[in-house]
């Protein structure tokens, strides 16, 4: 986990970046994805190298797609959510427009693409589209979504 100071360091670091004739709005979401890419790191350092979820490594799931059954793409993985005792608990997309929903890993399996290891998720996209958008606080200490259907 990254601790607040850290995290307040890099979106004060953000912040000064963002200011660069961005809206208010674009400087949010600029920080916040910030925040996650910080605490998708942060938790992949800490994991332990062989644990495995979904039979893929924390940063092997990092840079996974989000696809369809066909394979279409539909988002980024951009964090592995964790309970307090550590037990992953789904898997926080980024979508189209910068919108982030969490999906339950029961919603989801590995995906092979030639080289790499995509993520296939049994929800379409309309059912993707009607899930709540993640509550994330770029300033705690973890970042939870709102779960999925």
């Amino acid at each position: 986990m990254i601790s607040r100071p850290a995290l307040a360091l890099l979106l004060a670091g953000s912040t000064i970046l963002a200011a660069c004739g961005d809206s208010a709005a674009e400087q949010e979401a600029e920080r916040t994805e910030d925040a996650i890419e910080a605490q998708a790191a942060a938790d992949a350092a800490e994991a332990a190298p062989e644990e495995e979820i979904l039979g893929m490594t924390e940063a092997q799931l990092l840079e996974a797609d989000l696809v369809d059954a066909d394979g279409n793409e539909l988002g980024d993985i951009a964090l592995v959510e964790r309970n307090a005792m550590r037990t992953v608990t789904g898997l926080l997309v980024e979508l189209e427009g910068d919108r982030y929903v969490t999906l339950r890993l029961r919603d989801v399996s590995p995906r092979p693409d030639g080289d790499e290891v995509d993520v296939q998720t049994t929800l379409s996209s309309g059912q993707l589209a009607k899930l709540p958008d993640a509550d994330i606080d770029p300033t705690s200490d973890t970042m939870t979504g709102a779960g999925s259907m």
